[in-house]
């Protein structure tokens, strides 16, 4: 049997690291990147695995990156603190290590769950990423969220489901898409620094997205809870480009002032985080 490596990434995960960590307790290693946890989540992890790593926050696709980099089993096996494996597919998953698969790496399903409600449509009842590959035939995407991996070879599907939930509650919704739509910033200015916003950005594009998740992707089949997350998705989407809006104008006065973009600030929950920063716009490296 091929063994297998657990790697978690962590930051403030008090509430779901046991039940995640509990539902992979039967893997050969478990790996924890942590990123300055201070509500107990690093005594937590200690109760699975001794191999605990403390890293500066620079965002979690090179968190992951350096948990791969220090695992040493064949089988690699990526878990957010907020998942768990189902017993179905941790039979699976053995089967794989026993059976001396073709496939370098996998999809998984995943089930989505929004206060406490699994959403099937609306996008995610189709939610698959890839979570299990050869260590040797994969690397990491680079970027700060909604990083993935890479596998050199081929790839198959596991239908077994991946238990994640997303948000428990809405001030938890809030306080990500904060953090997300700065950082979707980011990319985007690092991307097309140019670029201008204007009122179609903000009107069509949200109703464009509501649009397609509500009715193409059939969120109304989710009741009322798919409706709300269709209509935060779309807020989400207005946010971004409003945000982006924000950051040119800053640029355009020309004080030197930005709203805070970087995760760097955006992680730090302390007073006064959400000040403008000085001197912002370096980061952006505009001229690389």
């Amino acid at each position: 049997m091929d063994a297998l490596s657990v790697i978690v990434i962590t930051y403030n995960e008090a509430p779901n690291i046991g039940a995640c960590l509990q539902s992979v307790s039967w893997a050969d290693e478990i790996i924890i990147v942590d990123c300055g946890s201070t509500d107990g989540t690093l005594e937590i992890c200690g109760e699975y695995t001794d191999r605990i790593f403390d890293e500066e926050r620079h965002g979690s696709g090179l968190q992951k990156q350096q948990a791969l980099d220090r695992a040493i089993h064949p089988w690699v096996l990526n878990i957010d603190a907020d998942e768990q494996i189902s017993q179905n597919l941790e039979r699976d998953i053995k089967k794989i290590q026993t059976g001396g698969a073709a496939e370098d790496g996998f999809y998984i399903l995943r089930q989505n769950f929004f206060l406490n409600k699994h959403i099937k449509h609306a996008g995610w009842g189709d939610d698959r990423p890839l979570r299990l590959f050869r260590r040797e035939k994969t690397e990491v995407t680079d970027t700060q969220v909604h990083e993935g991996f890479i596998v050199d070879g081929r790839v198959g599907v596991i239908s077994s489901p991946l238990i994640h939930a997303t948000y428990t509650s809405l001030y938890q919704y809030f306080e990500k898409l904060n953090e997300y739509t700065s950082i979707e910033v980011r990319n985007r200015l690092r991307a097309h620094p140019e670029r201008r916003i204007s009122w179609p950005h903000l009107l069509l594009a949200p109703l464009g997205a509501f649009w397609k998740l509500y009715v193409v992707k059939k969120g109304f089949l989710d009741g009322f809870h798919g409706l709300l997350l269709c209509i935060l998705s779309s807020v989400s989407v207005m946010v971004g480009y409003a945000k982006t809006w924000e950051y040119q104008m800053r640029r355009k006065q020309g004080d030197n002032l930005f709203p805070p973009i970087r995760t760097e600030e955006v992680k730090t929950r302390q007073p006064g985080y959400n000040r403008l920063i000085k001197g912002g716009d370096d980061e952006f490296n505009w001229r690389d």
